[in-house]
């Protein structure tokens, strides 16, 4: 096991720059990381976090705040209250560190504030790449609510969610950018300037900012305290090299704060520096070990099973693999550098899933046969190959109660094996998948 799991520790309010540098110090923790208490903290004179899904960080200027993100819609309002606890000044510019729905979807609560406080509503600044994801979002609707759901252990459109005047997953009210740049964009709102850095990394609209007068880092999810997510499976495409330059920029900076759109605000250069150089080596080996491989000419399957990240690098608490793994980075830097085929000629154009499955279930001697191997091997720790094997006798016989029973089983106990939020929400959708056929 990999350090201790971060959903198996305490929730704390405690002060989050207290903890982070405690628990930096330590090399290890006790409390849980990535909070979501809706607690405003004071972090300087002229700034503040509301730990929230995501962070809502304020910067006072002479022309009012600057804020970084605005958490997502079922969060924004609350978060936007706990902020005007703090200051009641207007907002005048809404920065956004990439277009993902957790770090925009609040935006219409802060336009919503404005109004009432009869105040212009904030320009709202971000990379060029934003509108072109929220267009995206608009033509995948229903495909990234089925994957939220499936992430996060929801009910999917297909499910019933959404099908009649449901909520989008883009939220309607969201503000679009009124200011986008390319590569680079110098913010100045009353006396505070703000450099902002185009870097792909977990999307390709993100931006980090240096804060000169603070010494402070924003970098949006850039780092989050789990291992980085470079590799979601159910998502487009990610860029661990690009990802990794950024974070050793970052290094050069000298800086006194880094602020996180998830996880804990560090403070002090030592432990920013650790932990923003531990981020960009566990991407720098896994790009590093993926590419020699390919270019050695081996296969997806040969480079998935041996390049990983050591184990005392992911047992680090800003490293843990509870929401990316770094298999999921391997195939992910395949498809970046290789395209969609494995290798394996046989999967170039494949007969259906079904029409193979059928074949090699009948070789088995049927699905109950197969079902009942799948159990065995199950039962011998083999989760990964009891998985194959299951799903041939339920594509076999899609009808089959006992066959999608011991499927919901398996799965079950994969999602219960696993440590990523990825991993588990994939089995645990395929598990309640089975137990409705199976009639559990």
């Amino acid at each position: 096991m990999i350090g201790k799991l971060q959903r198996k520790l305490p929730i704390t309010t405690k002060n989050p720059v207290e903890l982070s540098s405690r628990i930096v110090d330590a090399g290890e923790h006790d409390e849980r990381v990535n909070r979501v208490t809706q607690q405003l903290t004071e972090l300087a004179p002229d700034i503040s976090i509301v730990e929230s899904f995501s962070h809502v960080y304020s910067f006072r200027t002479e022309e009012g705040l600057v804020c970084f993100d605005s958490s997502g819609k079922m969060t924004g309002e609350e978060a936007v209250t706990s902020m005007r606890t703090w200051s009641t000044e207007r907002v005048h510019s809404l920065v956004y560190t990439h277009g993902h729905v957790d770090h925009v979807g609040g935006s219409g609560d802060i336009a919503a504030d404005a109004d009432r406080r009869g105040y212009a509503g904030p320009s709202v600044v971000g990379h060029e790449a934003v509108a072109a994801r929220f267009d995206r979002y608009v033509l995948t609707d229903g495909y990234n609510s089925d994957i939220n759901a499936r992430q996060f252990g929801g009910i999917s459109r297909a499910n019933g969610i959404g099908l009649a005047g449901g909520p989008r997953f883009l939220p309607e009210d969201v503000l679009w950018p009124d200011q986008t740049f390319v590569s680079s964009h110098d913010l100045s709102v009353g006396g505070v300037d703000f450099e902002l850095h185009h870097a792909k990394g977990e999307t390709d609209d993100h931006l980090w900012a240096w804060v000169p007068s603070s010494k402070a880092l924003c970098v949006g999810d850039l780092v989050t305290w789990v291992f980085p997510n470079c590799g979601n499976p159910q998502k487009v495409q990610r860029f661990p090299l690009e990802w990794a330059a950024a974070l050793r920029e970052m290094q050069s900076y000298d800086a006194e704060w880094l602020f996180p759109a998830h996880g804990l605000p560090v403070q002090g250069k030592e432990r920013i520096d650790r932990v923003l150089s531990d981020l960009a080596t566990s991407l720098e080996i896994l790009v590093k070990d993926t590419l020699e491989k390919m270019n050695a000419g081996e296969s997806l399957d040969a480079i998935i099973h041996s390049v990983t990240v050591p184990d005392d690098l992911l047992a680090r608490p800003w490293m843990q693999p509870v929401y990316d793994e770094p298999e999921f980075v391997v195939r992910n830097l395949w498809r970046l550098y290789g395209g969609w085929w494995d290798k394996n000629p046989a999967n170039l154009k494949p007969a259906p899933e079904s029409v193979f499955a059928a074949e090699v279930v009948n070789l088995a001697g049927g699905a109950d046969a197969m079902t009942a191997r799948a159990t065995e091997v199950a039962d011998s720790g083999d989760l990964r190959l009891a998985c194959q094997l299951i799903e041939l006798a339920v594509q076999a016989d899609p009808l089959s109660v006992s066959a999608h029973g011991v499927r919901a089983e398996i799965y079950q106990a994969r999602r219960d094996a696993e440590f990523s939020l990825m991993s588990k929400g994939i089995y645990a959708s395929a598990s309640r998948e089975s137990r409705a056929i199976a009639g559990d």
